[in-house]
C-alpha cells in the first residue's frame, strides 16, 4: 500500500511537472509572437550570423588557415558578452528600469546577447595583433559601447512619446501616477543604435595602435588551392547574402553597395592613373565577401527601408573611393563609420531643430523631474451667479 501511494504521488509530482514546462513553453511561444515582424526578423537574422560566423572562425582555424591564436575568438566572445552585461545592468539601474535581459523568456535572453557575440567573433576575425589579445578585447568593449553611447531616437525609429502638458492630460490621468507612467514610457526606450559596432571597434584599434593591422587577405585561404580559392569566398558572399535578404531584408543594401564600389572603381579607373582591374580586384577576395556580408549590413544598425539602404550602401562606396584616393588605410571599415555618423547626425538633427511650441521630445531630466511634482488638472471655473 505504501509502494503504492508512493508511486501515485511521483506520477502526480511527474505529471505537474510536465504540465508546468508546456505552460512555459506555450507562454514562451506568446512572448515571441508579441514581437513585431521586424524585430522576429532581426533575431533570427542574428541567430544565423551568429551560426554562419561561429561556422566560419572554427573552419578558418582548422581548414583555411587563419593566423591569429585560438583564443581570439574565444577573448572576443567573452569581452563582447561581459561588456554588454555590464553596460545594460548599468544602464537600468540609472535609468530605474528592468534589465532587458530580464523578465524574458530564455530565447529572447539569448538574443539579446547574439549582437555582443557577432561583434566579438567579427573583431578576433578581421584583427591582426601578432599574438596579442588586448587589441581585440579593447575593439570588442569600444565596439559594445559604442551601441550606447551613439543613440538616437526610439528603438524602432518613431519619436519617443513625450509627456502631455497640464492642460493636455485628460482628467483620469491628472496625478502623479499619470505623469510617472509617462515618464517610465520614455525612461524605458534606450534609442535605437546608428553606429556599426565591429567597424566602429577595429577602427579605433587601428588608430590608437599602429603596430595593430587588419588580417592578412590571404588568411582565408592560405591553407587552399585550386578551384576552392574561388568557391570560398562566394560560398561566404551568398551565405550572408542570402541571410540578409529572406530574414533582415537588407537586400538592397547589399546591391547598392556592391554596384557603388563596381562604379567608383570604373569612376577611378578613368579619371585617376588607377587601374580599373586593380580597383575591382578587391571584390573577388574573401575579405570583401565576409566584409559585405557580416559587417556592412548589420541588422542592428543599418537603415531598414529600401531607398534609405540603397543610399546608405551608395555613400559607404562613394566614401571608401575617396579614402583609398587619397591612400587612407583600412578605407573599407572606416568608410562605413564615416556614413553611420552621417546617419546618426540626419536621425539626430530633425529633433534637435523643430521649434519648441511643436513638441520635442522630452529629454530623461525633465522626465525625472516630471515624477517628483505631480501634473495638476486646470482648476474649474466658479459657476456663473445671478444677474
Amino acid at each position: 500500500m505504501n509502494a503504492d501511494r508512493r508511486r501515485d504521488g511521483r506520477r502526480w509530482h511527474d505529471r505537474r511537472w510536465h504540465d508546468r514546462k508546456r505552460r512555459d513553453r506555450k507562454s514562451d511561444s506568446r512572448e515571441q509572437d508579441s514581437r513585431k515582424p521586424e524585430e522576429r526578423g532581426r533575431d533570427e537574422a542574428f541567430r544565423r550570423l551568429a551560426e554562419s560566423l561561429t561556422l566560419i572562425t572554427v573552419l578558418g582555424h582548422t581548414v583555411l588557415g587563419f593566423e591569429e591564436s585560438f583564443l581570439a575568438p574565444v577573448v572576443g566572445v567573452l569581452t563582447g558578452v561581459t561588456a554588454e552585461f555590464a553596460l545594460e545592468t548599468v544602464e537600468a539601474w540609472s535609468r530605474r528600469r528592468p534589465a532587458r535581459y530580464l523578465g524574458v523568456p530564455r530565447a529572447r535572453v539569448v538574443d539579446f546577447f547574439l549582437p555582443s557575440y557577432v561583434c566579438g567573433l567579427l573583431c578576433a576575425m578581421l584583427l591582426y595583433g601578432d599574438g596579442h589579445l588586448a587589441p581585440i578585447a579593447l575593439a570588442v568593449l569600444i565596439g559594445v559601447g559604442g551601441t550606447y553611447v551613439f543613440r538616437v531616437g526610439s528603438p524602432s525609429g518613431r519619436e519617443a512619446p513625450r509627456i502631455p502638458r497640464a492642460r493636455e492630460a485628460p482628467e483620469g490621468d491628472a496625478t502623479k501616477g499619470g505623469a510617472a507612467s509617462a515618464g517610465r514610457a520614455v525612461e524605458d526606450a534606450p534609442g535605437r543604435p546608428f553606429m556599426n559596432p565591429a567597424a566602429l571597434g577595429v577602427v579605433a584599434v587601428l588608430l590608437l595602435f599602429p603596430w595593430v593591422g587588419l588580417a592578412p587577405a590571404y588568411q582565408f585561404t592560405a591553407w587552399v588551392s585550386g578551384p576552392l580559392d574561388l568557391v570560398v569566398p562566394l560560398a561566404v558572399l551568398a551565405w550572408g547574402t542570402a541571410m540578409n535578404a529572406r530574414l533582415a531584408g537588407r537586400l538592397p543594401l547589399v546591391l547598392g553597395w556592391v554596384g557603388g564600389f563596381a562604379l567608383q572603381a570604373l569612376v577611378r579607373g578613368g579619371l585617376t592613373d588607377v587601374s580599373t582591374v586593380a580597383a575591382l580586384l578587391p571584390m573577388t577576395g574573401t575579405a570583401f565577401a565576409l566584409h559585405t556580408g557580416y559587417v556592412l549590413v548589420d541588422p542592428g544598425t543599418s537603415p531598414a527601408r529600401p531607398r534609405d539602404q540603397v543610399v546608405f550602401g551608395l555613400a559607404t562606396a562613394a566614401v571608401y573611393g575617396l579614402l583609398v584616393q587619397c591612400h587612407v588605410v583600412a578605407g573599407l571599415f572606416l568608410a562605413p563609420v564615416v556614413v553611420c555618423a552621417g546617419l546618426g547626425l540626419r536621425r539626430a538633427l530633425p529633433a534637435r531643430l523643430r521649434p519648441p511650441d511643436a513638441g520635442q521630445p522630452v529629454s530623461y531630466g525633465e522626465v525625472s523631474r516630471s515624477r517628483d511634482r505631480p501634473v495638476r488638472a486646470p482648476a474649474a471655473s466658479p459657476p456663473a451667479g445671478p444677474p
